[in-house]
């Protein structure tokens, strides 16, 4: 921890914590599909979501009838929590646990605590899906590489709220979407999108459509995988617009994905940068204006200076 602390910006290539990445990715699924479950519909799937804290990832209040439970990661103590506003508390490690052990204690302890939620069991968005309560193949557990990946969650949800004050138009909140395991902020346009065209491996079309239902313009930070097997920023447009790809952005490190059709900025590129949130902010804002000026947003009506603290936005 001690080499955490004087990095804020740590190291974490993908290939040294891929097997605990793969088993963390599945845990929180377990969660987030906990919250899915129990919330109303909100737009965009935003009510699937996790949160980052100082701490790791919570779902935030659950409804539960008239009383409401929280579940949260704690990366720090390396334990989940899951608390109920009657009071009621328990926890339990998560080193040491597979992807079924995992599910089995949470559902133990949701029982325990007088919570009674079914879930689907599949993963989503994964290649070769296994049941959560069949999966004890995925029970890698590094607390220094999660410990590292959080400091990097934190500061990027430092960095992404920061970003987001600059747009007065309808925003996402910065949220982490386990089902692709990344933290995301979304900007939109106002105008409706032509129907995405699906295609998510398991994850249902609807989802997709409804997902992209509006124009928008996404970034967010991403462990890294495939045809980008390192830690990455990624920003896109959907729909495309013409000459987007083809826009210059800052820094230097950042380019345009063939393969993923997004702008990609290597994490490392921020992490080694002389001011890594400048570094950030420009990538940020640049791909924003490239898919705003492409797509031809009303960027009078929708943007504003950036906020700053305890400082009340001139109207």
């Amino acid at each position: 921890m001690s080499n955490i602390s004087q990095a804020p910006w740590p190291e974490l290539p993908t290939a040294a914590w891929r097997d605990t990445y793969a088993t963390v990715q599945l845990w929180t699924q377990i969660v987030g599909k906990i919250r899915l479950t129990r919330s109303p519909w909100l737009n965009h799937s935003w009510h699937v979501a996790l949160y980052v804290t100082p701490r790791g990832l919570t779902t935030s209040p659950i409804p539960d009838g008239a009383r409401a439970f929280q579940i949260d990661f704690d990366f720090i103590d390396h334990a989940l929590r899951i608390s109920a506003s009657d009071g009621a508390e328990r926890q339990f490690a998560l080193a040491g646990q597979s992807v079924a052990s995992f599910y089995a204690a949470v559902m133990a302890t949701l029982k325990e605590l007088g919570i009674a939620v079914t879930i689907d069991e599949m993963p989503n968005e994964l290649p070769d899906p296994v049941r959560f309560s069949q999966d004890s193949a995925h029970a890698s557990y590094d607390p220094d590489a999660v410990r590292r990946f959080l400091q990097i969650l934190v500061n990027c949800d430092r960095v992404f709220k920061q970003f987001r004050t600059g747009f007065l138009g309808k925003a996402s909140p910065v949220h982490f979407f386990w089902g692709s395991f990344d933290l995301a902020v979304t900007r939109f346009s106002g105008r409706r999108a032509p129907r995405h065209p699906g295609g998510v491996p398991n994850l249902p079309d609807a989802v997709a459509h409804e997902a992209y239902s509006h124009e928008v313009s996404s970034a967010g930070f991403w462990p890294g995988g495939g045809a980008i097997d390192y830690p990455a920023f990624y920003s896109y447009a959907y729909p495309e617009p013409a000459g987007f790809r083809t826009t210059k952005v800052k820094p230097d490190a950042a380019f345009f994905s063939e393969a993923l059709g997004e702008f990609i900025l290597p994490y490392d590129a921020v992490r080694t940068a002389v001011d890594p949130d400048k570094a950030l902010l420009d990538f940020l804002q640049g791909t924003y204006e490239a898919a705003a000026i492409s797509a031809k947003w009303d960027r009078d009506a929708l943007e504003c200076a950036p906020g700053q603290p305890g400082v009340v936005r001139q109207v």
